[in-house]
């Protein structure tokens, strides 16, 4: 379910005029989404391609490998993103569904609950209560998602957008080694992709930590040595194949 933060005036760290905190929160949601998206395809395909090169594959079959790799982990991308977001889709049109019956139904039971809900945080009993009688004349749905559920209408998102999304920032990510290691010459392409594929993870490093405002050097750190060694690893098996059946 999205932890996006709601467009209610009460909710802890909004403000009455932040219309667009809700949406601001789900853009870096998608930030965050394709900076994973992009890593993914760095290092699949990287890890595809330099696999072939260590078992002495020419450049057919590079390009072979690197385009299976590209377009089969991008489809992969988008149906997993795809399935995930429906679920919780789903999951969030159910609640959203089964809250609008409750206020239907039992209008008074829960207004009763939402004054509950905000006395548990530390309202007076009668503020909590004027509080929630303002907010359900207002908007008495959306104010139950965000007091109950820490869910908006606006957080129910888009599945074929997802899916979309994922996909390309796995083609965008799978782009740098794949043309790394069929443009450039056959004596340098493996070391020079390499450096190529760890720059571009160092890069998406750098990138989350700026998305998710933490310290810089720990994820690029976490990106580039484990970048290198999916590499290595690859190198070494592919290198261990074409030696045993070359």
């Amino acid at each position: 379910m999205s932890h996006d933060q709601p467009q209610t005036d009460l909710e802890p760290g909004a403000h009455p005029d932040e219309p667009h905190a809700g949406g601001l929160a789900q853009q870096l949601n998608w930030l965050r989404a394709g900076v994973l998206g992009a890593n993914d395809g760095i290092v699949s395909v990287a890890a595809v391609v330099i696999g072939v090169a260590g078992a002495s594959g020419g450049t057919r079959a590079l390009e072979t490998a690197g385009l299976a790799a590209l377009v089969g982990g991008a489809l992969s991308m988008a149906l997993g993103e795809y399935v995930s977001v429906s679920s919780q889709r789903d999951a969030q049109n159910t609640l959203i569904a089964k809250e609008r019956l409750e206020l239907a139904t039992e209008p008074e039971a829960e207004l009763e609950e939402l004054a509950g809900l905000y006395e548990a945080r530390g309202l007076t009993s009668a503020t909590a209560r004027q509080v929630a009688v303002e907010l359900t004349e207002h908007d008495a749905l959306g104010a139950h998602l965000a007091a109950e559920l820490n869910l908006s209408e606006d957080d129910v998102v888009s599945a074929g957008h997802a899916a979309f999304a994922s996909a390309v920032s796995f083609l965008v990510g799978g782009l740098v080694p794949f043309l790394a290691i069929v443009l450039l010459p056959a004596s340098l392409r493996v070391p020079l992709t390499f450096a190529a594929v760890l720059l571009a993870l160092a890069l998406t490093g750098w990138l989350s930590s700026r998305v998710n405002d933490t310290p810089r050097l720990r994820p690029i750190l976490r990106l580039v040595v484990g970048g290198a060694v999916a590499l290595v690893a690859t190198f070494a098996i592919g290198s261990a194949v074409g030696a045993l059946f070359g």
